[in-house]
């Protein structure tokens, strides 16, 4: 429902000239929430992070690099890498080092071209001023090929230091997800420096890249460690259905394509070779969500939180379904999920909790916006 007090305050100050933000307060099961846009104007905007001063970096698929205010004042950032293009190719992931206020350090992700094919690459500069210096690609994934599909490019820091990095199946070749000599269709462990750590699952294997951690994941699009547990978490991208929420350990292998619960889109024929929904050897997803969720970004709704009663619960974006879910959990047990601004925004692409506690969402729209949940009521 929408605050009428707060409209008609929107509309006086529009008229004598000043910005303000547009808000609406909504009802949810358990908590109202207060919705407002904070800024809008970005190009399909497609990652949020958060720099020690409460500012956020966020990206723009076409290669827009952002610093952004409470306030929604918006800076662009110099200095980005050159990236193609391309459908769901361009800029991607933006990403802090946990030491940042020290080094200065800023992670991206982008669709990489050689001229032939494009590649998935993870880029690391200092952020000085507005401009990003002395950029340098730090890790390539290892084939190029058809640009436009499934790109992966999720980041999250490891308690260790070391950083996960998504790389999607590329679409083309969906097996490529199951071999070990491919980075396509994996979850990634690297040093901070673009290299690889000595315990990785793969690290020695005959045939395997030692930068593998998980294989089978067709396009992860929200990822996180847990802040209290160090779970890893991560929802991917099925064919037509088959979205899941997975528990990621290393080493495991988690289906795809051999094993999957959605359908091909062209023949509406289940996807996968096996005849079941399940093999031994693969893991099965926490959550399918068919019909599809459309997942995108990821959060966990800290302990301490003023979002009292989902405290803990995971919250997964959704693009084509333009919603937030909810996940409560009862003894690590999913027991109930919840539709958030359902339809209120438009296609949700990536999800965070701020410092400030509350949730921030931006939408994956050629004029897309970021925006501010926090709690009514405290």
């Amino acid at each position: 429902m929408r605050n009428i007090s707060l409209s008609i305050l929107a509309f006086a100050l529009s008229l004598a000239g000043a910005t303000v933000s547009a808000e609406q307060i909504l009802r949810s099961e358990y908590q109202a929430i207060k919705l407002e846009k904070i800024t809008d104007g970005l190009e399909h905007p497609w990652s949020i992070a958060f720099l020690p001063d409460g500012d956020m970096l966020v990206t723009e698929r076409p290669g827009y690099l952002n610093r952004i205010d409470a306030d929604g004042n918006k800076t662009r950032i110099a200095g980005t890498p050159e990236v193609h293009v391309q459908n769901q190719g361009g800029l991607m992931e933006v990403l802090p080092h946990p030491e940042f206020a020290d080094n200065r350090f800023v992670y991206l992700t982008y669709s990489k071209s050689n001229g032939d094919g494009t590649a998935t690459a993870l880029a690391r500069a200092r952020l000085e001023g507005d401009a990003l210096v002395d950029m340098e690609d730090i890790f390539v994934q290892d084939r190029f090929s058809a640009p436009g599909r499934h790109y992966g490019s999720k980041l999250a820091w490891m308690p260790d230091g070391t950083l996960l990095m998504s790389i999607g199946d590329r679409g083309v070749a969906p097996e490529r997800a199951q071999d070990l000599g491919d980075h396509a269709g994996k979850l990634l462990r690297l040093t901070a420096d673009g290299g690889v750590p000595e315990d990785n699952p793969f690290v020695g294997h005959d045939g395997a890249l030692p930068e593998i951690f998980t294989s089978g994941n067709r396009n992860i699009q929200g990822l996180i460690v847990h802040p209290v547990t160090g779970q890893i978490w991560a929802t991917e991208h099925g064919p037509r259905g088959g979205d899941e929420l997975n528990l990621l350990e290393p080493g495991n292998n988690y289906g795809w394509p051999i094993v999957s619960r959605g359908l091909d889109y062209r023949s509406q024929e289940r996807y996968g070779s096996e005849a079941v929904y399940t093999r031994d050897d693969m893991v099965e997803p926490v959550i399918d969500w068919t019909p599809s969720l459309a997942a995108s970004g990821l959060a966990v709704v800290p302990d301490d939180s003023e979002f009292r009663m989902w405290r803990g619960d995971l919250l997964a974006g959704g693009l084509r379904s333009e919603q937030i879910r909810r996940v409560h959990f009862v003894d690590g047990i999913p027991w109930h999920q919840e539709e958030l601004i359902r339809g209120e925004v438009g296609r949700i692409r990536d999800v965070r909790i701020g410092p400030d506690g509350n949730i921030y969402v931006v939408t994956d729209h050629a004029n897309g916006a970021l925006y501010r949940i926090s709690p009514v009521n405290r």
